[in-house]
């Protein structure tokens, strides 16, 4: 019976919380407040400024702080009646990280975690910017790719670092001394930066090492770099279908036009008229029970029975 007595207020709590969060203005405010704070940020990088604005800038973090904690508990209302839903968005774990962390004493005592946190803050604005979340979600969705990637280019690092350290060590110690050295060497060669020197410096030892940049570039800059590409630009469409079938599914759950509207008030009013039903039965069944127990023998026989 309690929960059925809670269930209207939260039913309330959680239809206010969601027009205010689901409402224009306040994604508005929020992105305004992190802007903001990402411009505190910058402005405290001045010594001066901060000797000078120290209490004022002080009360800007607390108030930045607070406006942060009504937002998430907001969101959280918004979801009282389903929070898995709500603690299921990376988006929404992010936040109450970020925010959380910066209660703790130990983000308090330390002014470079305090900073790393507040910093935090301002990759919130994403959240807020359909395109960036959509960048941010494509990246994550790419990782699995990216680390076969990181594996096949580790691996063609290696062998051609072995074969320039046996070839080219003695003659040039400065960029193939080491199986360090030349990994080093070719990892900025992938980026094509000093190609040329290395090629002349290559065809004074042996006119044959041209095949060895020759292919080296092929297989890392063009092969490696343009499969790279291929997975980002494959996990950013599926990044993007996934935020258009979320959208979808969000305006479908909206009302589309005053039938709907009704609708919905008549299967509410059905809902309480039911609560309440509900709520009588159990009062009968309780009476009831209270009356078998405290009643004469021969009548609960009758009750058995039937009889009036």
């Amino acid at each position: 019976m309690a929960d059925r007595t809670v269930a209207p207020k939260v039913h309330a709590l959680v239809e206010g919380s969601r027009r205010v969060v689901d409402s224009d203005w306040f994604g508005m405010a929020v992105f305004g407040v992190i802007m903001a704070n990402a411009a505190v940020l910058g402005v405290e990088t001045y010594s001066g400024v901060v000797d000078r604005w120290h209490a004022e800038l002080k009360m800007l973090e607390h108030a930045f702080l607070g406006v942060f904690t009504a937002e998430i508990l907001l969101r959280a209302a918004a979801h009282a009646d389903r929070p898995r839903d709500f603690l299921r968005d990376p988006w929404n774990l992010f936040d109450i990280a970020v925010v959380a962390l910066a209660f703790l004493p130990i983000a308090r005592e330390n002014a470079t975690v305090l900073r790393l946190l507040r910093l935090a803050r301002v990759l919130r604005a994403a959240r807020f910017l359909p395109q960036v979340r959509i960048v941010i979600s494509a990246i994550g969705k790419s990782l699995p790719g990216m680390l076969s990637f990181v594996l096949v280019g580790t691996l063609l690092l290696y062998v051609y670092a072995m074969v320039g350290w046996v070839f080219f060590a003695d003659d040039d110690p400065e960029h193939y001394g080491s199986i360090g050295r030349a990994v080093l060497t070719l990892f900025l060669l992938i980026t094509l930066d000093g190609l040329g020197d290395a090629v002349r410096a290559g065809l004074e030892i042996s006119r044959w090492t041209i095949v060895y940049f020759g292919s080296f570039v092929l297989f890392g800059s063009f092969v490696l770099v343009n499969l790279l590409i291929g997975v980002v630009i494959n996990s950013l469409e599926e990044a993007r279908q996934m935020e258009t079938a979320t959208d979808h599914r969000s305006s479908s759950l909206e009302p589309t036009g005053p039938g709907e509207e009704i609708l919905r008030d008549r299967i509410e009013t059905a809902r309480r008229a039911l609560q309440e039903l509900e709520t009588a039965l159990d009062a009968q069944t309780v009476h009831r029970s209270a009356r078998r127990r405290y009643a004469p023998a021969h009548e609960v026989d009758r009750d058995h029975a039937g009889l009036p």
